[in-house]
């Protein structure tokens, strides 16, 4: 009885939080965070967690880690995908915030994996040039129009809202046990 208390808890501070966040995230200017950053510290808030180093190891994070691209073209993954991975090594780790034990390491791999593959089912990629429509390794410039038309609250909030739910739901069981 007490597992399901703890549950419903957690599932009733996550369902709170994301009704906020779906009226405070398409207004929130991408140049002060990003994708990975909102994704991540979304997620903290919810487990009671609130750091400003946190925030700012993210934030670069965000847009395809920034906007990289290698010298064969391949970009990076979404921020929401990124900071989705980094809340399951949070999650494994509970709530000591001490170093994830070596047994649980493989798991973080595989969960974040497993996230990903999900994430990729459900939008076509894990791409973002191609969930957010702007290559960012351009310069600033793209980052700007990226900004000004808008896109952030048109679109790839999106990414991060589900990003937070779906890793509430895919790491259920973690959050009942750890949280």
């Amino acid at each position: 009885m007490e597992k399901k208390a703890m549950k419903g808890e957690i599932n009733a501070k996550f369902d709170e939080a994301l009704k906020q966040f779906e009226e405070i995230f398409p207004k929130i200017n991408p140049a002060e965070g990003g994708c990975a950053e909102a994704t991540l510290t979304g997620i903290l808030n919810v487990l009671g967690i609130q750091d400003g180093l946190i925030n700012n190891i993210m934030i670069p994070l965000s847009g395809g880690l920034g906007g990289f691209k290698s010298e064969k073209g391949q970009s990076c993954p979404c921020g929401a995908v990124v900071g989705g991975c980094a809340a399951v090594g949070v999650i494994l780790g509970g709530k000591g915030r001490k170093k994830m034990s070596n047994d649980l390491v493989p798991v973080a791999y595989m969960k974040s994996a497993q996230f990903a593959k999900e994430f990729e089912k459900e939008f076509g990629s894990v791409y973002c040039p191609d969930l957010s429509g702007y290559d960012f390794s351009q310069g600033i410039n793209t980052l700007m129009k990226y900004i000004e038309d808008g896109t952030w609250g048109k679109k790839c909030y999106k990414y991060v809202l589900w990003a937070i739910d779906n890793i509430r739901k895919f790491m259920g069981e973690e959050l009942e046990k750890n949280w």
